[in-house]
Parts: structure tokens; sequence; C-alpha cells
């Protein structure tokens, strides 16, 4: 269940990091105000998730989560430039979560 709800704050993580892009800077209500609901609920279900799981390994993978999502929902939703090395790196970071879990340090 931690995993599960670990991978559903890792894709809030990106929603509010794309709230946080289209509230320009607070200037805008709507998408401020889902900024700060999303990054509510992502740190919530990190904290439940931290209650069972290795801070190293959850936090890792969080993060790779939402890094992963931002830049991918970056390049195909909001135009901003892709390259092979853009590409490349977010395999890589999927690389390192993957063997995260892969090593056994991941699991509790």
């Amino acid at each position: 269940m931690a995993w599960g709800v670990l991978v559903v704050s890792g894709l809030l993580e990106a929603g509010w990091a794309l709230s946080l892009k289209a509230s320009d800077g607070f200037s805008r209500l709507w998408p401020s105000v889902s900024f700060v609901v999303l990054l509510a609920a992502s740190m919530a279900g990190l904290a439940f998730a931290l209650r069972s799981l290795p801070v190293g390994s959850a936090y890792a993978v969080w993060v790779g989560i939402g890094a992963v999502t931002t830049a991918v929902l970056g390049m195909t939703v909001l135009g901003e430039p892709a390259s092979l090395l853009k590409v490349a790196s977010i395999l890589l970071i999927i690389a390192g979560v993957v063997g995260l879990n892969l090593s056994g340090s991941a699991h509790a």
C-alpha cells in the first residue's frame, strides 16, 4: 500500500510543479490554488509512505517519478524542446528508480 501511495504522490508532485508554472509567479488564482492543494496532497502521501518505507529510497523514487513526469509533460504538452540528451537523462532517472527497487534496499 505504501508504494502505491508513493507513486500517486510522485504524480501529484508533477501536478503541483505544472500548476506552479501555470500560476505565473502566483499571479493567477486557480493555478495557485491548484498548486497548494496538490502540494499538500503530495506531501501527505509522502509522509504516509515514509511511515513504513526507508526514507532514502522512498524520497528518491518520489522525486524521480515527479521529475520524469514533469519533464515528459513539459516536452509533450507544453512544447518544451526535446533532445536526445534530455530523453537519455530521463531514461537514466527511470533506471535509477528501478535499480533502487531491484537492489532490495527500497523494500521495508
